[in-house]
């Protein structure tokens, strides 16, 4: 199924990369974003899933709708919220810094039950586009494999 975004970029400033990212601090693998309609998730949940995770997916989806609300209504600020700083890392959440409005709880374990499996991604946001497009490698030269 796919999952029109487009209307929380027009509230919010909220894009669909945005709530990609934030899914990954609720344990779920960033699904396909833009493709096959621009500002779209393609969600394709397989026949293997059960109902509970499932549920849990739809939970997380509910929670990332309430977390762009309050930004819609102004109670938290449109670029230091809790899913455009997403996703959160063991290294930032372990941090003695903090420089967030929201809390490490907020951020790390925004469902109810933080006792589940927890996937902590390794790296934050990074200039997804730019990465695609300049490639580095960290390979050793050529003629080491000689």
């Amino acid at each position: 199924m796919i999952l029109d975004c487009n209307e929380f970029h027009k509230t919010a400033d909220i894009t669909v990369v945005d709530i990609a990212k934030r899914m990954m601090d609720y344990g779920f693998h960033a699904p396909t974003v833009a493709f096959p309609v621009h500002g779209t998730l393609m969600v394709e949940p397989t026949e293997s899933e059960p109902l509970s995770e499932l549920d849990r997916f739809c939970d997380a989806m509910i929670s990332i709708r309430n977390e762009i609300a309050e930004i819609e209504s102004g109670t938290v600020d449109k670029t230091g919220n809790v899913i455009k700083n997403a996703p959160h890392t063991a290294d930032m959440l372990t941090s003695d810094d903090w420089g967030f409005p929201y809390s490490r709880r907020k951020a790390a374990f925004p469902m109810a039950n933080p006792s589940q499996d927890k996937y902590f991604p390794p790296v934050t946001r990074i200039d997804d586009a730019y990465g695609d497009r300049n490639l580095v490698c960290t390979c050793n030269p050529v003629e080491d494999y000689q």
